[in-house]
């Protein structure tokens, strides 16, 4: 990934992240430093807090958190837990199956991002887009997340 601009953002641009956030997963994102990085070769934004690749725009939707945010912190709504089985393929970039699911918060709707988190340990394995909503998500067939970014991809491996 080639970075394109880098800036440092200004504290009302870190409040509307900030808020934003703490909206969609009930997250207060704490940093000291906020920097905005556009890419050449991708398809979002991404915001480095501390230097770390914290917060994501997709699709100029509202800022949402990364894998590596979400397991930095820990957010409360808007999140998908899936089975051990299903760990492999989520962590690979597949889009998640009803089977694999144990539970979703209910107050997801279709077309929100979301979290998906596995259920031994509660680490965030991927963000996704919820084809359905949340308490349609648990069930025996039929794709129901797609993905967005996962363990291993380029943002993930991403660092200032």
């Amino acid at each position: 990934m080639r970075v394109k601009s880098r800036h440092h953002l200004r504290s009302d641009d870190i409040d509307a992240i900030r808020e934003a956030v703490a909206d969609h997963l009930g997250v207060d994102i704490d940093g000291d430093t906020f920097e905005f990085v556009e890419f050449v070769d991708a398809d979002y934004e991404l915001v480095l807090v501390d230097g770390d690749p914290a917060v994501f725009y997709v699709d100029d939707d509202e800022p949402f958190l990364t894998v590596r945010g979400a397991n930095d912190y820990t957010p409360r709504t808007g999140i998908v837990t899936v089975d051990a089985g299903a760990i492999s393929f989520v962590s690979d970039g597949a889009d998640v199956m009803r089977p694999g699911i144990v539970d979703a918060d209910a107050a997801i709707r279709e077309g929100d991002l979301v979290v998906i988190t596995e259920e031994t340990h509660d680490k965030a394995l991927a963000v996704g887009r919820a084809l359905v909503d949340g308490d349609e998500m648990v069930g025996d067939n039929g794709k129901v997340v797609s993905s967005i970014h996962h363990v291993g991809d380029d943002l993930y491996e991403f660092s200032a």
